[in-house]
């Protein structure tokens, strides 16, 4: 009723070199093997690794410097191909597209855009969300140019902290 009135946050782009991958904001990164989901569990759509976020209106970041290659209309699912070429999927949450864009909220970006790892792609409303979904949030390599990729597996994470290195 009263969203005219909440601040909107202004977010600097991260200073980031190009073959680093930022976390996709503050959490916790989880194995891979936690998800609820056997396609990503296993890693059937490439590497991979799984955050948990909480709370209501959480932003969720561009991971690289590159092109935001694929914005899903509904909001739960973006590509971002690297200036390395690496072609990168977050999907947030499991099955959130039968949700059809209730709780998610688009961002400034579009699809064609270039980015900078840390500036916002969307907002999520991870509490609602988790009532009906498993909210983990997947970053899969769907495409890594013939590059290797290595990905720190656990722990706390802030928008600013390197997850991963393309090599």
């Amino acid at each position: 009723m009263f969203d005219f009135l909440k601040k909107k946050i202004q977010y600097e782009s991260l200073n980031i070199e190009n073959n680093k991958i930022t976390s996709l904001g503050n959490g916790q990164l989880i194995p891979i093997e936690n998800v609820k989901d056997e396609m990503f569990a296993q890693k059937m759509l490439g590497d991979s690794i799984a955050f948990e976020f909480k709370g209501n209106n959480v932003d969720i970041f561009s991971p690289c410097n590159g092109e935001l290659s694929v914005l899903f209309p509904t909001g739960h699912a973006f590509g971002i191909t690297s200036e390395d070429g690496v072609e990168i999927l977050v999907h947030i949450g499991v099955n959130t597209v039968n949700n059809k864009g209730v709780g998610f909220k688009l961002l400034d970006k579009k699809q064609g855009d270039k980015v900078k790892a840390g500036d916002p792609i969307v907002s999520v409303d991870f509490d609602k969300l988790s009532k009906t979904y498993d909210m983990s949030t997947m970053l899969i390599i769907t495409n890594s140019n013939d590059l290797k990729i290595n990905f720190k597996r656990i722990g706390e994470v802030k928008r600013e902290s390197i997850v991963g290195t393309i090599e």
